[in-house]
């Protein structure tokens, strides 16, 4: 299923990401796309606050992925735009991660396409300068 939600503000797409974080479940992963600019960590931000996790959100660009345990369930949130090649995932324990019981939700997760796992849900992020300057579509495909 797919659906697509318009976003005219970083308020409007920090609360599509609560939204988001609402509705996750143990075991979800979500594969966020988005060119560089268009929003995803503050899609991210949205997500930990709906699942609980009042803590600040920052990109974990230089550390793959941050644990957040302090939710209602845990958040693991990774950013791979840096990673060299899908091998370094491993390193992580990048499986214990998407089959554990904590929601996963990974930035560029199109960089790393082969080793996503058979089910998850895939939002992308796009501008559209035509519709406004801090115009979004966001795009939710669940079960890819």
């Amino acid at each position: 299923m797919e659906t697509v939600i318009d976003s005219f503000s970083e308020a409007a797409t920090l609360e599509i990401g609560m939204r988001l974080g609402r509705e996750a479940g143990p075991g979800m992963v979500y594969a966020l796309v988005g060119d560089l600019g268009t929003g995803k960590t503050i899609l991210a931000k949205g997500m930990a606050l709906g699942l609980g996790i009042s803590r600040d959100i920052v990109s974990p660009t230089f550390t793959i992925v941050q644990e957040y345990e302090m939710g209602r369930i845990p958040f693991y949130h990774f950013d791979v735009y840096r990673i060299g090649d899908v091998e370094e995932m491993d390193e992580i324990g990048f499986d214990d991660y998407v089959y554990g019981q904590g929601v996963c939700l990974i930035e560029w997760a199109n960089l790393i396409e082969e080793i996503l796992p058979e089910k998850y849900t895939q939002i992308l992020i796009e501008k559209d300068l035509t519709r406004g300057f801090d115009y979004r579509r966001i795009t939710v495909t669940d079960e890819h």
